[in-house]
């Protein structure tokens, strides 16, 4: 564990930093997931709301 002193002999324990990678695009077939998904996402909020319409 990472301890550091301060004035008065004080000690600091802080947490271990996690390792920092590059984060890598989306390939073709996430790309499509997310849009077959937003879709799937649309249709059903629009679903809802057309229920709530009608049923009000």
């Amino acid at each position: 564990m990472p301890y550091t002193n301060e004035e008065g002999g004080l000690l600091n324990n802080f947490a271990r930093e996690p390792k920092i990678y590059a984060a890598e695009p989306p390939n073709a077939g996430q790309k499509r997931t997310y849009v077959v998904l937003g879709v799937v996402a649309t249709v059903l909020v629009g679903g809802l709301i057309f229920v709530a319409f009608s049923v009000s």
